[in-house]
């Protein structure tokens, strides 16, 4: 195997950029390493890592230091992730500890439980403190209520934080705005790891608010949810050149001071040839970068309802997510992100608080509340062309 040499990072002389965490005081880099998406991850059990996982986290974390990314992040729900993670660091590549900040989550539902999670974690990742713990998977009200309960998981969390064991909370979301500000407000959390981009700005409220409250803010999976863009358009390509649409994505986001850090998922979601290219940060947007954003901007005139983002229809009794099936039609649309829109659409689950979402079938379409609808939108006609547009039945979209 060939290492690097970790004793002295220095001599990669890497662009990095850092930025102070909120009120955490941690200066992270811009790009957080994100433990998601190994290979073999998901299969059972949990503790036993294959060789090749092994490699590619190896291989993975020597790349990410060796560019100047200084925070790794994981989570118990990643299954094998944290044990690949304390393997490479401690056993394999033998990092020293206080050279990277190390974040994972869980979503533990009483006090006993969130004892017990975490001191599985500490154990998997091989260390006696975590730097960062968020409760994960804030999704929806019932989630909030019982992730800040009193007596609860934030509360004994935070138990744990003066015990020295975890040094901040925050909490992971992907829930609607209201819901993220409302666990905002609580004042209970030090950062929130949540879903902006260029194509999604709906959370600029809880973005803002955050930054009112000195939090550190998290961007989750800029480039797979913010539009596969690994993998864009041909017209895509060419609207951010002579950026890639990742690129253009993170400058876009780093050029608000309140975001701290993105996550990369390396090497599924992320190539590492293209982090470079993210770097200078211009705040604002350089001229190139503002140049690049009107253009993106000029494409919504392209559809005469693309700028109609259905959130006055949230939560329809028919359980259809209008607005997220709007945002599909129009980056359809606009940009051709044909590939996006089938894989994200198809995910949708009811009553799944992940992402929820039922399919506009004729008896859901027949439930939707159109008193909230305005005048002039088609909103019937626009459902069933994305639905058409994107739908893949099972046995197809598995292909």
């Amino acid at each position: 195997m060939n290492f690097m040499d970790l004793s002295n990072l220095s001599l990669y002389k890497p662009k990095m950029e850092y930025r102070r965490f909120g009120k955490t005081n941690k200066n992270l880099s811009v790009i957080t390493l994100g433990g998601m998406r190994y290979k073999h991850a998901w299969n059972e059990p949990r503790h036993e890592v294959p060789a090749d996982t092994l490699e590619e986290c190896r291989e993975t974390v020597q790349t990410a230091l060796s560019m100047g990314i200084n925070h790794i992040e994981t989570a118990y729900g990643y299954m094998k992730s944290e044990h690949a993670y304390g393997k490479v660091l401690n056993d394999i590549l033998k990092i020293k500890r206080s050279s990277y900040y190390l974040m994972t989550k869980g979503a533990p539902e009483t006090a006993d439980e969130t004892r017990r999670m975490v001191d599985d974690q500490l154990k998997a990742l091989k260390t006696d403190y975590f730097d960062f713990y968020a409760w994960h998977g804030l999704n929806d009200f019932d989630r909030y209520e019982a992730a800040c309960k009193k007596g609860g998981p934030v509360e004994e969390l935070l138990k744990m934080k003066n015990e020295g064991i975890i040094k901040h909370v925050g909490f992971s979301t992907h829930a609607p705005v209201e819901v993220i500000i409302k666990a905002i407000e609580t004042d209970m959390f030090e950062f929130v790891n949540l879903h902006y981009y260029y194509f999604f700005q709906r959370n600029k409220g809880a973005v803002d608010l955050a930054q009112s409250k000195n939090m550190g803010v998290f961007i989750i999976s800029p480039n797979d949810k913010g539009g596969k863009l690994i993998n864009p358009s041909q017209k895509l390509k060419e609207l951010t050149n002579p950026l890639t649409p990742i690129q253009f994505n993170a400058k876009f986001l780093l050029a608000n001071p309140a975001i701290h850090t993105l996550s990369f998922g390396f090497p599924a979601t992320s190539p590492f040839d293209q982090v470079d290219g993210i770097f200078p940060i211009s705040i604002p947007l350089s001229e190139q970068d503002a140049a690049i954003k009107y253009n993106l901007d000029k494409q919504r005139l392209l559809d005469k309802y693309s700028d109609f983002d259905g959130f006055c229809m949230a939560n329809d009794p028919s359980g259809i997510n209008i607005p997220e099936i709007l945002r599909f039609r129009t980056m359809l649309k606009c940009y051709d992100m044909k590939d996006f829109g089938v894989y994200r659409y198809n995910m949708f689950q009811e009553n799944d608080n992940w992402f929820q979402g039922a399919f506009p079938t004729p008896e859901k379409l027949a439930q939707i509340d159109l008193t909230r609808c305005p005048a002039g939108i088609p909103i019937i006609e626009l459902l069933k062309e994305t639905h058409e547009a994107l739908y893949k039945p099972k046995d197809i979209a598995k292909h």
